[in-house]
């Protein structure tokens, strides 16, 4: 797959730089597993204001009313079983993860083509950055402590959920103003066909990665980052 050098490449994680696997069968479990260590934390800022929108986001998408710290723990647990993309739960699970990483526990799973492509593409003047559902502090970790290495020198920008959805149009918008770049400018990877309609229909170049035998559902694929070359 031959482009445009872009200025910039936006990547998704699950299922274009991590096997969705890894996030399944060991990062949400890992969370689920350890969620009640939420409950010795409640004075920790970050963990009190996540706990806070789970209140209130427990009422306006499940029309249910939680008050208690087990109350919400509970309703985190529920959302973690669905794969609701829920900021408080994205959050909540990235202070846990923090320790796994930190701990040893975890390792950030990224394909073994990943790091050597990062490498190339930042030696060619290419600017890199990251775009997922899972909060940018857990984007981070999964990089910093990946079975490649620490990836996050690679990276000069990251954006999550609070930007805004990411089969959303106007989120797109958003990221490219947030870079000071045109649209035409940025080259997005994503394993999700919708994600990608949302950025093309800003004027993104975009990419579908097609790995572990996926049926490509987008009019540009590859089936790893060593076929994306640029002219």
């Amino acid at each position: 797959m031959t482009l445009q050098r872009p200025k910039f490449i936006l990547t998704d994680i699950e299922g274009t730089t991590s096997s969705i696997s890894f996030v399944a069968e060991k990062l949400f479990p890992y969370f689920r597993n350890n969620i009640l260590d939420l409950m010795e934390l409640t004075d920790n800022p970050v963990v009190k204001e996540a706990f806070k929108q789970t209140v209130e986001l427990a009422w306006s998408e499940d029309g249910e009313r939680i008050a208690t710290d087990q109350e919400i723990i509970d309703k985190l647990y529920e959302w973690s079983v669905e794969d609701r993309k829920i900021t408080p739960l994205k959050t909540l699970q990235g202070v846990l993860w923090d320790k796994g990483y930190r701990d040893g526990e975890l390792k950030g799973h990224v394909y073994p083509e990943v790091a050597a492509n990062l490498k190339k593409w930042k030696g060619q003047g290419i600017d890199l950055g990251v775009f997922s559902s899972g909060s940018v502090p857990a984007q981070k970790l999964i990089f910093g402590y990946s079975v490649s290495g620490d990836l996050t020198p690679y990276f000069s920008a990251y954006f999550d959920t609070n930007t805004g959805g990411k089969r959303e149009a106007k989120t797109y918008a958003k990221i490219a103003e947030a870079l000071q770049l045109k649209p035409s400018e940025i080259l997005f990877l994503s394993d999700i066909s919708e994600e990608l309609e949302a950025a093309d229909s800003n004027g993104f170049q975009t990419i579908q990665l097609a790995r572990e035998g996926m049926t490509p559902t987008w009019k540009h694929f590859a089936t790893s980052f060593d076929e994306i070359t640029f002219e």
